[in-house]
């Protein structure tokens, strides 16, 4: 199980500066800062782990927040471990849920796990990341093992954390699967004998688990540091599951229309997490009016996920489109599907997050239908053939 690790020559980068930033940047929490600032300052190579699990078949930059953080890592010269979890994935983690979590699929996640590698090498030097799946190991434990695993914790341990208490309070079913989830991510820790786990505060209790296991396998615990959550386009935390996410993989203008569509609370969060510009051209960017940062923030990003060329261009499309009132050229377009309403077509294609999203936008008079210049108001319509424009940057073919 302790074969086959990965290692490089480049040598560590100790600067304190540097490393300093990487303790402080964008970040929480650190388990434990004395221990792990020690470490980094000292030369020493560290073993940097950061699992993500194949939920959906999109990484978004809310996945790309802890990714970041693994980049930094990487360019201080450390060993990065990113696993691909195939085996937690199929479980599912309830860290941030406020209901159970369905379990998946082996085939919904290994089709959504296909091009995750390819996806992080937006942001990765890949040639030098140790790329691991969990199920190599998690699907080869016996019960003994899993027995052994569970004995270092208790029942009181999970219940006390915060959305696992709320649920049992509001008489939600929480199931013995979902008390497995920390157990298995904490054994990654164990397989990779990392020295440092990445992970979004919501993961706090799992990734304190790998501590535990490591300790009970006769490891040194983990440091452990800790990324904010970043809300998405809706103003609700990003999440596949909500379609509110920016994509790695969406086109550089659709990228960049996406971030300008975000709220303006996002500007100066998304510049300390998701952009490596000094602190000092930060604080004087979050200055200008909103429309020019967000403007600065949306080519940053798309520079760093694409190029700057084409965060050129992207930034001419979007003023050419948004600014001055033009239909996009390459609007997606859409098939309606028997019985469907205009609501049921936008949640479909991701334009909007639910229903209540929908209301909201047909009540503020911010879904029209660009073909016959016609505000939405029904909201029961039925979709007609045409180009609608939703809010300020979404647009829709329907054919």
């Amino acid at each position: 199980m302790f074969s086959g690790f990965f290692k490089h020559t480049a040598p560590v980068v100790t600067n304190e500066a540097r490393v300093d930033e990487v303790l402080t940047r964008g970040v929480v929490e650190v388990i434990q800062h004395d221990s792990l600032r020690k470490k980094l300052l000292s030369g020493k190579r560290l073993r940097v782990k950061l699992g993500i699990d194949p939920t959906s078949p999109n990484l978004h930059l809310g996945r790309a927040v802890p990714l970041m953080k693994l980049r930094d890592f990487q360019q201080l010269g450390h060993d990065v471990v990113l696993i691909v979890g195939d085996g937690t994935g199929v479980v599912g983690d309830t860290s941030d849920k406020d209901s159970e979590r369905p379990m998946l699929t082996q085939k919904t996640i290994h089709e959504n796990m296909r091009t995750y590698f390819t996806q992080a090498a937006m942001l990765l030097d890949m040639s030098r990341v140790e790329k691991r799946h969990n199920s190599q190991w998690l699907h080869k434990l016996s019960y003994d093992s899993i027995g052994e695993h569970a004995d270092q914790f208790s029942v009181a341990d999970f219940i006390a954390r915060d959305n696992i208490k709320r649920r049992l309070d509001d008489g939600k079913r929480v199931s013995l699967r979902e008390v497995l989830y920390p157990l298995m991510q904490g054994y990654d820790s164990v397989a990779v004998r990392a020295d440092v786990e990445l992970g979004g505060i919501d993961q706090r209790f799992n990734l304190l688990a790998g501590r535990v296991l490591q300790e009970c396998f006769g490891q040194k615990p983990q440091d452990i540091l800790m990324t904010p959550l970043i809300d998405g386009t809706d103003g609700r935390k990003m999440s596949s599951s909500w379609g509110n996410t920016i994509n790695l993989t969406a086109t550089p203008d659709d990228m960049y229309a996406k971030v300008m569509s975000a709220d303006d609370t996002v500007i100066e969060v998304y510049f300390i997490v998701l952009t490596r510009l000094p602190m000092s051209d930060v604080a004087r960017i979050v200055g200008e009016p909103p429309l020019e940062a967000k403007m600065r923030l949306a080519h940053e990003i798309v520079s760093l996920l694409h190029s700057s060329r084409e965060a050129d261009a992207a930034q001419e499309a979007f003023t050419r489109t948004f600014q001055k009132g033009d239909t996009p050229e390459n609007v997606p377009t859409a098939r309606t599907q028997e019985g469907e309403l205009l609501a049921d077509v936008l949640i479909r294609e991701g334009l909007v997050s639910s229903r209540t999203d929908f209301k909201r936008l047909v009540a503020d008079g911010a879904v029209t239908h660009k073909t016959t210049d016609t505000v939405i108001t029904d909201v029961h319509a039925q979709p007609q053939e045409g180009v609608y424009k939703i809010g300020k940057h979404r647009f829709l073919k329907i054919v």
